[in-house]
């Protein structure tokens, strides 16, 4: 199971060496994190080949500033290292198994055309 604590020393390391990673944006304090939390984890336990990360808000502030973490949780996917998901909320267990399903789909060649064009524009 590739599940990590990810901080803002070893975020870059950690994405590069994964084509597919999910963070898990969290706090301590905050319910419905409590929540989510096994539900990453048993999901994670099945993707041997995703990183599952977990990122404590409150020890890599900006890292969750960097994303515009404005509530929690928040789960954002990437793959090859662009952002491709991102969603405040607990997210059910089917619904993690189905993002997973999705995002293994994309034909990135496509999504780096769609981000080099975005950024053309701005």
């Amino acid at each position: 199971m590739a599940l990590e604590q990810i901080t803002e020393a070893n975020f870059d390391e950690r994405v590069a060496a994964h084509d597919v990673v999910i963070l898990d944006f969290w706090a301590e304090w905050c319910g419905p994190c409590k929540q989510f939390g096994p539900i990453f984890e048993k999901v994670a336990a099945e993707y041997p080949d995703i990183l599952f990360g977990k990122v404590n808000t409150e020890e890599a502030q900006g890292l969750a500033g960097s994303f515009n973490v404005r509530s929690i949780p928040t789960v954002a996917i990437l793959r090859e290292g662009i952002g491709v998901f991102m969603q405040a909320g607990l997210v059910p267990e089917e619904g993690l198994h189905d993002l997973i399903k999705q995002v293994k789909a994309l034909n990135m060649d496509e999504v780096r055309a769609e981000v080099a064009k975005q950024q053309a524009e701005a």
